[in-house]
């Protein structure tokens, strides 16, 4: 009896110890990740987000009251005008009532889904006051970020081997774990400008509602606002080479006091900052 009790305390101990490291090692959640089995959209994450699952729905709606008219159409036709029922065949060949209906119809439909479909797309194009600008470049194969309004320092994120997302983050999905994510802060209105160096990516994340084709030579601007901490994931959606699939997209959120201090590291690492604070006051040196 001693024994097992004795165990058991040790088992609750390594449980407490296992569960503190674990936070230790990853603070937040994994949360924008696809699952298995999963269907339709994932969740919204951003207020453009939902008024695309808005938007979606209506055309759900319009789309399945347009088969239930079909169908009903087709089911009526073959009853009333099967062969034992219409021995003789009808030789009406005009009916100026339908064909003006069906001509008008559908383009009353047409604009009932237009006039949204504008509406978000001129909502997704602009960031109205946003916080900061991140520029997102395309390469062959990885993504890199630049924080103009930061200090104009640039992190490059590359997908880790198999070995050292097993190491390092195992709770990301395989072919999902990058060495550095990008981080912005929750609740707040990022632009993203988005270009690339070579050939055509597409940096997608499905959960903000934001896909963004980045072309050489050209920006496309976007938006996106996320409410929640934590670690949210998407892939480039355009077949940019053979290594189109090692190149996930990786956004960390993290609270506007982190993110701060996240970014006078990476200023600090680029030597943006000096190491004592204190700017020298002698002239530089001619080269």
């Amino acid at each position: 009896m001693v024994g097992k009790r004795g165990l058991g305390i040790l088992g609750v101990l390594s449980a407490i110890v296992g569960l503190g490291v674990a936070s230790g090692v990853q603070a937040q959640p994994v949360v924008g990740v696809p699952h298995d089995w999963q269907v339709s959209f994932p969740p919204a994450y951003t207020p453009l987000m939902e008024k695309v699952e808005s938007l979606n729905d209506l055309l759900l709606i319009i789309i399945s009251l347009i088969c239930a008219f079909v169908a009903g159409l087709i089911i009526f036709a073959v009853w009333r005008f099967h062969a034992s029922r219409n021995p003789t065949a009808t030789t009406t060949t005009h009916n100026t009532v339908i064909e003006i209906a069906w001509t008008v119809l559908p383009i009353l439909i047409l604009v009932i889904i237009a006039i949204p479909s504008f509406r978000l797309l001129y909502y997704g194009d602009k960031a109205t006051d946003a916080a900061f600008t991140v520029k997102v470049t395309g390469h062959q194969w990885y993504w890199s970020y630049e924080y103009p309004d930061q200090g104009n320092f640039s992190v490059d994120s590359r997908i880790l081997s198999e070995a050292d997302r097993v190491k390092q983050k195992p709770e990301v999905p395989r072919l999902l774990a990058v060495d550095e994510e990008m981080v912005i802060p929750k609740g707040t209105t990022i632009r993203i400008i988005g270009t690339a160096a070579d050939s055509m990516h597409g940096w997608t994340v499905p959960g903000f509602g934001i896909k963004k084709t980045v072309i050489p030579g050209r920006l496309n601007e976007g938006w996106i606002n996320v409410r929640d901490e934590g670690f949210y994931f998407g892939q480039c959606s355009q077949i940019c080479g053979n290594n189109h699939s090692f190149m996930p997209i990786a956004v960390r959120v993290v609270s506007k006091p982190e993110f701060d201090k996240w970014v006078e590291q990476k200023k600090k690492s680029a030597g943006l900052v000096p190491a004592t604070g204190v700017a020298s006051a002698a002239p530089p040196a001619n080269r």
